[in-house]
């Protein structure tokens, strides 16, 4: 039977018992009023008032169960108390069927409120690990950090106001308050004190009197830092070879040359000396251009980790005694905070980044007033990892600063352009991040991320 055809068929059940109880209370009203009528029917009318009262009290049991069956009903609704019961209602006139209908209403609402329970909590699970970090800003500007990404990328208990956001950088905090729904925006954030690519989308939510807008916020540096250095590595992979196949021949035939010449001169034809000079300088200008190729063609190779467990210090002490040995003249302080600090990454990698920015420093500093050289590692907010090399040397210029890390670019007039490059290489093959920025107080800072 329908869900129809039975509240029909209750009501009609409910109507028929309401009937007859109206029927025989009105039959005993008027048998009560003959018989008061009727001089020496005592007992009759002592019987029909007996019947009048309890026709009476049968038709307001028969409603005030009806009444408090749905009080029950609409409360436990208004409640959300889905454990009542209603089966235990008198049978007859129609009360064991509402019972049963009203069982069956709490059951299939009790179904309903346990599927919508699970699809919350999955819901809630799915947007918990979603891998993108999502903050939510209400109408009065309250910033919730609604999943872990988020909780990884705004450690601590800083943001709870939309104003908060400036800790992370002014623009970054201008843009998301102008941010509109549908919107995508690239905008610079600081994550943990580093400059960082981030990408914005928003999408509005109505709940409640005012709408909520949930931001998501995509940090991309390390994206653009890979598809930037794939295109480098590209280029230098066709540039050597190009030079590599045109230079092969060059310097084979000038070394040829001048082993032909050198033969033939007998150092009594000045012009044969000249010659046989001249082929000399070409062949060891080909060979170091050779030598120069073969060097960048370490870059179009990306280096292979061999991860492993790193205790800071110890790396730290092992780079202390390399550098007094290179450099003896030169004080190096060396930090780790904490002392038990350390990371999973190849050590061997590694030393060869910190090595190369130790040198630079060293040479940066050399000659120069009161040198000073750090190296200093911290624990960051969120579980990374920071490690600093600090010189007081006279710093890079703004207009070089971010040139420094491209291939075949060097500062230095005697630089290749590679160490640079390379680190960066092994700090984004670390899922790291290796920039340049001003010290406190002149220098420069090297900073590696982990």
């Amino acid at each position: 039977m329908s869900e129809r055809s039975r509240l029909a068929s209750l009501g009609r059940r409910f109507e028929f018992g309401l009937a007859l109880r109206i029927g025989v209370l009105l039959l005993a009203g008027a048998a009560l009023a003959w018989a008061v009528t009727r001089p020496g029917l005592y007992a009759t009318s002592l019987l029909a008032g007996l019947v009048t009262g309890m026709a009476m009290a049968e038709l307001w049991l028969f409603l005030r169960r009806t009444n408090l069956a749905v009080a029950r009903f609409v409360e436990a609704f208004e409640h959300g108390d889905f454990a009542q019961g209603f089966g235990t209602l008198q049978a007859g006139a129609g009360f064991d069927a509402l019972g049963a209908s009203m069982d069956g209403a709490i059951a299939r609402m009790r179904r309903e409120r346990s599927a919508a329970q699970d699809d919350s909590r999955y819901l809630a699970a799915l947007v918990e690990d979603v891998p993108s970090p999502l903050i939510s800003i209400a109408a009065d500007g309250r910033v919730a950090l609604v999943n872990k990404a988020a909780r990884r990328l705004f450690p601590g208990a800083g943001v709870v106001r939309l104003d908060d956001l400036a800790s992370y950088g002014v623009t970054f905090a201008a843009d998301v308050a102008g941010l509109k729904a549908g919107e995508r925006r690239q905008t610079r954030m600081l994550v943990s004190g580093v400059p960082t690519a981030a990408l914005l989308s928003m999408a509005e939510v109505h709940q409640g009197p005012g709408a909520t807008r949930i931001v998501a916020v995509q940090p991309i540096q390390q994206e653009l830092d890979r598809a930037e250095l794939a295109a480098q590595t590209d280029l230098v992979r066709v540039l050597t070879h190009e030079i590599m196949n045109s230079m092969t021949p060059v310097t084979s035939l000038s070394a040829t040359a001048a082993g032909l010449i050198a033969a033939a001169d007998k150092g009594d034809d000045p012009a044969i000396s000249d010659a046989r000079a001249a082929i000399e300088t070409v062949a060891r200008r080909a060979e170091g251009v050779m030598h120069f190729v073969r060097t960048y063609r370490q870059l179009t190779r990306p280096p292979e980790l061999r991860r492993g467990r790193v205790e800071v210090a110890v790396l730290f002490a092992e780079l202390g005694r390399l550098f007094a040995s290179d450099w003896p003249a030169l004080p190096l302080a060396v930090t780790v905070e904490p002392a038990g600090l350390a990371i999973d990454a190849d050590a061997d990698l590694l030393a060869q980044l910190l090595i190369n920015l130790l040198r630079n420093a060293a040479e940066a500093v050399a000659g120069g007033p009161d040198p000073r050289i750090a190296l200093a590692a911290a624990l960051l907010k969120g579980g990374r990892v920071a490690i600093d090399v600090v010189d007081n040397g006279p710093g890079i210029a703004d207009e070089l600063r971010q040139d420094i890390f491209l291939p075949f670019f060097s500062t230095k007039s005697e630089g290749t352009g590679v160490g640079l490059s390379l680190a960066r290489q092994i700090a984004l093959a670390h899922d790291g991040a290796l920039v340049c920025e001003p010290a406190d107080g002149g220098g420069t800072r090297f900073r590696l991320t982990l």
